[in-house]
């Protein structure tokens, strides 16, 4: 009994044996692994050399998806190189989505956000920065506003992002002017001129190109985070603030030229522009009301336009200049606190006081 007992075991013992190295060698076969391969490393491919703001960026936008988050950055004009990479920006002469390249350098290219989408009305050439944010952005903002792709509030912000930080990179990369004839002053101190300056120096020896290039993407990416934020958190409530406002201005002075936002600091300038369009305002709103963080009251002229230093209606031009005692016996107004030599704001102590400078500059329209 005991000898076959050790014969049966012995059986099942090379049946399970033969099992196994059947199974492994159909695994084999099928291209099953018997062990899991090594996970590699994704790479995005740029030019090294000199950088850019535009380039940089790019880099810090595409390692803020998941399938690039931990990739390596291979920066190089080779080609069998570039070639070796998952995606490339700011070299190699092409553009193909398709195959992941994104260059804008080539005579050919003249690519913008309209031409890529007609329904997009930016017309500045795109630099990798922008082809990046065109293809990408919206699934970079999906995840940092934790919001679906096609969500209302993620394209607000994709089009605020573009139109107020990625079109400046784009159009100085491409050499555009934000105007025709010569600027008044010289801006130095934007982004790309920064990222420009933490490239190596010509008489530098011992320079590290690498570590500058991670320097840049730091701040560049911390500066795109903080705009986003900035438009979730500050700007986006601040529409609420503005519409409300707007709706009730009737009830601050009969000729709807004046509203008040109570406390300030809010960012109401464009939203004030685009809600007028969309609310059909008119006439056009004029001074705006509200408190500083001493609890004074201001009175803030609208300009003619987003970014112009120019207003609507200036309070009157025999204020300007003028405080206190001075300025109230000179307007007839109790309370005044200033009005600035631009004529673009003033202050009063009270809420009463501050409507009757703005109601006072209406009159002087006529």
């Amino acid at each position: 009994m005991r000898k076959l007992n050790r014969i049966l075991l012995s059986c099942l013992v090379n049946y399970q044996q033969r099992r196994f190295v059947t199974l492994t060698h159909f695994r084999g076969m099928t291209g099953e692994p018997a062990t899991k391969k090594p996970h590699t490393m994704p790479k995005i491919g740029t030019h090294n050399g000199t950088f850019h703001c535009d380039e940089v960026l790019a880099c810090n936008l595409l390692r803020r998806l998941d399938e690039y988050k931990d990739a390596e950055i291979i920066r190089t004009r080779d080609p069998s190189l570039l070639a070796t990479t998952d995606i490339v920006v700011d070299v190699g002469g092409v553009f193909d989505p398709s195959i992941h390249r994104y260059d804008h350098h080539q005579r050919t290219f003249n690519e913008s956000m309209n031409s890529l989408n007609p329904k997009l009305p930016w017309t500045t050439k795109l630099s990798s920065a922008g082809l990046v944010y065109f293809h990408f952005g919206r699934n970079i903002l999906a995840k940092m506003l934790d919001l679906a792709a096609d969500d209302a509030i993620t394209t607000t912000i994709y089009h605020k992002v573009y139109e107020n930080f990625i079109e400046e990179i784009d159009g100085i990369d491409n050499g555009i002017n934000q105007f025709d004839g010569e600027p008044r002053y010289r801006v130095s101190t934007n982004l790309s001129s920064r990222v420009a300056g933490l490239n190596p120096k010509w008489n530098e020896t011992n320079a590290d190109e690498m570590v500058q290039f991670e320097k840049a993407m730091q701040m560049v990416g911390a500066e795109f985070t903080d705009r986003v934020e900035y438009y979730k958190k500050t700007w986006l409530p601040a529409r609420q603030l503005v519409e409300k406002a707007i709706k009730c201005r009737h009830e601050v002075d009969a000729s709807g030229q004046i509203l008040c936002f109570g406390e300030g600091g809010a960012p109401w300038k464009d939203h004030l522009f685009t809600l007028e369009k969309e609310l059909d305002v008119s006439p056009p709103i004029l001074y705006i009301l509200y408190t500083d963080q001493n609890g004074q009251w201001r009175v803030q002229c609208v300009p003619v336009s987003l970014g112009s230093f120019e207003n609507r209606l200036s309070l009157k031009e025999e204020w300007r200049g003028l405080r206190d005692e001075e300025l109230s016996t000179k307007s007839g107004i109790a309370g005044c606190v200033f009005v600035h030599a631009g004529g673009f704001i003033g202050g009063n102590k009270t809420y009463e006081g501050a409507l009757e400078m703005a109601r006072a500059s209406l009159k002087s329209k006529s």
